[in-house]
């Protein structure tokens, strides 16, 4: 069997935490979708993730897909907490990036230049 880590990278508020639920319904992983507002998601498991509504460290999901493992790792968005994502940044095969369909801030614009720049 084949490992595939795959990592959800973006900004604050850009919904890294729902994509990743909706990415572990569509495998068969769960059966209901969790709420990052409910704190009802599998990757944000500290109670301060939970009452703020924001990922802090981040969570590793596995799952078969086919002769697959894929290891989808939720990352924070944060810009207080890039250490969690450069950590992760180092085993990754792959990674969905998303985009806020609104213009950023300019704590945005500056996250996105540290991650690319590497």
């Amino acid at each position: 069997m084949r490992n595939v880590n795959l990592g959800i990278l973006a900004h604050v508020d850009a919904g890294k935490t729902t994509l990743t639920e909706r990415l572990l319904y569509a495998a068969g992983v769960i059966d209901e979708i969790g709420s990052v507002d409910a704190g009802s998601t599998q990757t944000d498991t500290l109670s301060l993730e939970r009452q703020r509504g924001i990922t802090i460290k981040s969570a590793v999901v596995s799952f078969a897909i086919d002769d697959v493992t894929v290891n989808l790792i939720d990352t924070p968005g944060h810009p207080d907490f890039i250490a969690e994502v450069e950590r992760v940044l180092s085993v990754l095969d792959g990674a969905v990036r998303g985009h806020r369909s609104r213009l950023p801030d300019r704590g945005d614009v500056e996250f996105q230049r540290h991650l690319l720049a590497d």
